[in-house]
């Protein structure tokens, strides 16, 4: 295969994925779009009590979800302190 023929097929294979991406993205969004209001309101109401749930029982939800974040702030945090 000749180098001109190789960059291009590697051109097209990367046009394909971010056709493809923008696709995925728009199935997502409508998806997204096709909940009632009423569906929304439920489902915002169990992520409620899931939180609540998680607070009341002593774990953190920033810790839950990110440990990495929530450490690094803490680092920041005390680097600030120190200076």
């Amino acid at each position: 295969m000749r180098k001109d023929t190789l960059w291009k097929a590697l051109g097209l294979a990367g046009a394909a994925g971010v056709v493809a991406s923008g696709v995925l993205e728009a199935r997502s969004q409508r998806v997204r779009r096709a909940y009632s209001p009423d569906e929304i309101r439920e489902r915002l109401h169990q992520r409620h009590t899931r939180a609540v749930a998680t607070e009341t029982a002593g774990v953190p939800l920033a810790a839950e979800r990110r440990p990495l974040a929530t450490a690094r702030r803490a680092l920041c945090s005390m680097r600030r302190k120190r200076r």
